[in-house]
């Protein structure tokens, strides 16, 4: 696929930056650290794809691809939570190229070179490079940028070369991937007599009277269940009752969060330097000394939001004036010096709603400026201007109600920057701006300011000490030490007084226990190499030190009684309940002497009960319902008892309209055509999962 040679007429486009839009079609790095017992080990397997065993070094360096090109699009290394979403993508890719490949080959599906030359320079360029290759003044995609790139493609360093060699094949991929989904989404095809079917089932109506009879009509004490019972129900409906990895833990957390002396110490210590801020002289120089924050010394430009706890507090800045100490939401302790404001480029903020004329003629251009001419009347009838710029917007910025935000004179062309810059209040234009990319309809929404200004930020974090955070550790690892089992874990946890948390039903790949964050070491380990009773070492969270024991685990595959018993017990007791229902209902032959047999029943009135239903309005969840009354000969007529999840009901059809005959059901079909066709994508993504039987272990690594 590499098309270096091939591509002549080809700025800085940075290699990956479109790559995680074609990632995530196609779906539908640093590795927490294995260690190296792990990775020698012959229990190494991350998963099963088709049979095939993957290995965690085989993972790994797919990780690490898509590691990397997560750094190239946004410029900076993944943090551990956007880790998470990479290493998703790294596995579904490989069940892409494992799965799907296969199936191209099958249908001899492929990409041509010139057809891959034609998606990077020609007539039909892939969308996500047009938008990332934006113009900012237009919004609109500048294939001057893109040509720019490629002429330099050719003399670039290895590794930009690599890279975009690595870019045509995610094109190609995502090519192949539309090909094949759209070649099985054309092939939904649904008959008449199937639209006839929706046709009737939209258009049936009845009106039904519908008595509803709770469960708890009858108490539970009435109902008589036995293990019998419960094992027979749970072999029957066994589908209902898969499980997968889950664990119930039992632990202690030791807080490491700030001591009252650690706030004491750190309140004392921002007053001394808010002084030494207060009389300095070398504003930047001290806080880039003193103060915690990366960039304390800022200069907010016209329309900049200035710190919202500086600004909730001062209402009027002054120069010179130090204001704080403030608590941040970050628990921290901030304080501010106005050390410099200054006249600079005027800024102003507006939106505008761009009638494009790219490439048209003069009669073109005259309809486009008659098109923009109506919007525009309409908007000053009615005030309407984002959700004109919303529906006529032809660039960028529409999603956004046509906002431009803050911008300079000298960033825009000049008629456009010449009629806003002009404008001595703030609102709508009243007149078109014809610019070289179209006709704007502008609202200016603040008008131009020139005042800058430079803030100290002296910022100290809260933090625990380290003699608070060595206490919480010594208090954790004598804990740990002291409990061999799940036995003296709970007798040293009651007689020191701490409390025992639980964590209940925990999935093998949850990331956090209860409220405690990035606690995924904790469940690597019970899931891992942690057994039944066993007590784990200290481990390190966000704000505190755990100490865990394991008090059960399940493995994914059919349930056990034990595991769901509660949920078994509950459906067994509704069936019981459900038959006694319908025995004290037999012999009666209206819906009011029903529901005089108990006083919790009602009877509900629904005029209009659609056959597409499968909701009784006041009632609930009742699709069986819905088929019983539909199966009525006769108005009059009453269903048998019929036991839904909500409780037991019983129709009584007063009278059916029928649906009326229609000489074309093609708008039926199209809409379960273009339904069958927007599921289609998924659905197959997730049958070639079944069939390739994926198994995923990655829960014992990451």
């Amino acid at each position: 696929m590499a098309l270096i040679k091939q591509i002549r007429q080809r700025t800085g486009l940075a290699i990956g930056v479109i790559a995680g839009g074609l990632i995530l079609f196609l779906l539908g790095g640093d590795l927490l650290s294995p260690n190296s017992s792990l990775l020698n080990s012959s229990q190494n397997i991350v998963g099963e794809i088709a049979g095939e065993e993957i290995t965690l070094e085989e993972y790994s360096l797919k990780v690490e691809e898509f590691k990397a090109m997560f750094q190239q699009r946004s410029g900076r290394p993944a943090t551990e939570p956007e880790m998470v979403s990479v290493r998703e993508q790294a596995w579904q890719a490989m069940i892409v190229e494992r799965v799907f490949d296969e199936e191209y080959q099958k249908l001899g599906l492929t990409v041509s070179s010139a057809e891959l030359v034609d998606m990077v320079q020609g007539k039909n360029i892939v969308p996500e490079l047009r938008a990332q290759l934006v113009n900012p003044e237009t919004g609109q995609f500048d294939k001057n940028q893109l040509i720019s790139f490629l002429q330099t493609l050719e003399t670039a360093d290895p590794a930009q070369q690599a890279g975009w060699a690595q870019q045509e094949q995610l094109f190609a991929q995502s090519r192949l991937r539309i090909k094949y989904d759209n070649l099985l989404a054309t092939s939904e095809y649904f008959t008449t007599a199937e639209a006839k079917l929706e046709h009737k089932a939209a258009n049936t109506i009845a009106d039904a009277s519908i008595l509803y009879i709770p469960y708890y009509v009858i108490a539970d004490g009435d109902v008589k269940i036995e293990d019998k019972d419960l094992t027979a129900y749970l072999n029957k409906h066994q589908e209902k009752f898969k499980i997968g990895n889950t664990a119930n833990l039992e632990y202690v957390s030791f807080s490491i969060l700030p001591s009252g002396e650690d706030s004491a110490r750190v309140i004392s210590s921002i007053n001394e330097l808010t002084e030494e801020l207060r009389n300095s002289t070398e504003d930047s120089v001290f806080v880039s000394r003193n103060s915690e924050l990366q960039n304390p010394f800022i200069t907010f430009r016209p329309g900049d939001e200035l710190p919202t706890s500086l600004t909730s507090n001062v209402s009027d800045l002054q120069v010179g004036q130090t204001y704080g100490p403030y608590v941040t939401p970050n628990s921290s302790y901030v304080t501010y010096k106005v050390s410099e404001q200054y006249e600079g480029t005027a800024r102003m903020r507006a939106s505008h709603i761009l009638f494009s004329t790219d490439g048209m003629d003069d009669a073109g251009k005259a309809a486009v400026k008659s098109q923009a001419e109506e919007v525009l009347a309409d908007i000053k009838a009615n005030g309407n201007f984002a959700a004109a710029a919303s529906q006529y917007g032809q660039d960028g910025t529409a999603q956004n109600g046509g906002d431009l935000g803050w911008f300079a004179k000298e960033d825009f062309v000049e008629p456009f920057a010449a009629a806003t810059y002009a404008a001595k209040s703030t609102g709508l234009l009243p007149n078109l701006v014809e610019t070289e990319y179209g006709y704007h309809i502008i609202e200016v929404t603040a008008l131009p300011s020139s005042t800058y200004t430079k803030l100290a930020i002296l910022e100290l974090e809260l933090a625990a000490s380290d003699a608070t955070r060595n206490e919480a550790f010594r208090n954790a690892d004598s804990f740990a030490a002291e409990s061999g089992n799940r036995n003296e874990f709970t007798e040293n946890a009651t007689e020191k007084g701490y409390r025992i948390l639980q964590a209940n039903n925990v999935d093998a790949t949850s990331r956090n226990l209860n409220n405690l964050q990035n606690a995924r070491e904790v469940i690597i380990w019970a899931f891992g190499e942690g057994s039944q009773g066993e007590v784990s070492e200290v481990f390190e969270l966000d704000n505190s030190y755990v100490v865990a024991t394991i008090v059960s685990k399940k493995e994914e595959g059919k349930a056990k009684l034990e595991d769901v018993r509660e949920q078994v017990e509950q459906l067994v007791r509704n069936e019981k309940k459900a038959a006694l229902i319908a025995e004290k209902l037999a012999g009666k032959t209206t819906l009011e002497e029903m529901k005089a047999v108990f006083a919790d029943a009602s009877i509900n009135e629904i005029p209009d009960l659609r056959l597409s239903a499968s909701v009784i309005p006041g009632v609930g969840f009742a699709p069986k319902a819905v088929g019983a009354i539909f199966g009525l000969q006769a108005s009059g007529q009453l269903t048998k008892p019929v036991q839904e999840d909500i409780g037991v009901l019983v129709g009584r059809l007063n009278n059916l309209t029928p649906s009326s005959e229609i000489g074309d059901y093609t708008s039926y079909q199209a809409q379960l055509s273009q339904s069958g066709s927007q599921r289609m994508t998924y659905q197959i993504m997730m049958a070639l999962q079944d069939l390739a039987e994926v198994k995923d272990y990655r829960y014992k690594f990451y």
